[in-house]
């Protein structure tokens, strides 16, 4: 498995699992065979309500525990530094674990000063290997860099062939942060495996459509995190190191960026309150 280093020289697999919107014992199965299919890295969320099973799955597998990169992240409503103390602990004990090695901010909003001091906090006493944030758009993030002095690890953000992110992965890479990319397959939105940009270069290199995509996102330094239920989709989505795609077809598939989000838009202000209330969506 490939890996991307960083800013702290911890190494991050670049392609690896998520689980949101998997439930119970089909969770703990689902990561118990993407292990078993080569998967490292697994991303989680105290609101995706199944830490437990991913726990459960860790336990079981026999895999040592430094081998794996396990992901979490907790929601608006757990904001400001006591809060995101208590959710870290909940998250912890829930996984089943004596660390957790990335811990994220779910959505920019809320007290994310005081949830940053806390997990500045629970890095430095080493609960945590690397502390990082999801959807923080450009300006967020470096008011967050700027008032605190401490660079995010990782941004995890929407990416896919219609929203490529292509200028702000350029951004945070300016500033030291990691891009990881959640919905790759923008899940399956616009009918994306039948587009026909990319169902032409996976049939150029005898790949599927799913395949094209991951491939473009990590040979771009993008870590991915696609999720499935099914076995056979797992081995064909983590079997994507085995070809390049060439300087032509990675600006082919840029024609298909639409530079908008295919969910929501983090400065409407309507959506800023929902997310507020609720915690999060669709991340």
């Amino acid at each position: 498995m490939e890996k991307v280093k960083l800013n702290n020289g911890i190494e991050m697999p670049v392609l690896g699992f998520g689980v949101m919107q998997i439930m119970g014992d089909e969770c703990e199965t689902a990561v118990l065979n993407a292990i078993e299919a080569g998967y490292r890295l697994f991303d989680t969320a105290e609101l995706y309500g199944n830490e437990q099973a991913v726990g459960n799955a860790i336990k079981r597998s026999g895999i040592p525990r430094e081998e794996l990169f396990i992901a979490t992240k907790f929601g608006s409503k757990e904001a400001g530094y006591e809060k995101t103390i208590a959710a870290f602990q909940r998250s912890l004990e829930a996984l089943q674990l004596d660390y957790i090695d990335l811990y994220l901010i779910h959505q920019p909003f809320g007290d994310i000063f005081g949830s940053w001091r806390a997990m500045q906090y629970l890095y430095n006493e080493g609960k945590i290997k690397a502390i990082g944030v999801c959807n923080f758009l450009p300006d967020r993030l470096m008011d967050l860099i700027a008032n605190s002095g401490f660079i995010p690890a990782v941004n995890q953000i929407e990416a896919h062939p219609y929203q490529q992110q292509i200028e702000t992965q350029q951004f945070l890479q300016d500033n030291g942060v990691q891009i990881e990319a959640w919905s790759p397959f923008a899940e399956g939105m616009n009918d994306i495996f039948n587009n026909e940009v990319l169902a032409a270069i996976a049939a150029k290199y005898n790949k599927t459509v799913a395949q094209v995509i991951l491939r473009w996102l990590t040979q771009r330094g993008v870590v991915a995190i696609p999720k499935s239920g099914r076995k056979e989709r797992m081995i064909e989505n983590i079997s994507i190191f085995d070809f390049r795609l060439s300087d032509e077809d990675i600006q082919r598939i840029q024609t298909l960026d639409t530079k908008q989000s295919m969910y929501f838009d983090h400065r409407n202000p309507a959506i800023v309150k929902w997310m507020s209330e609720y915690g999060w969506l669709n991340s």
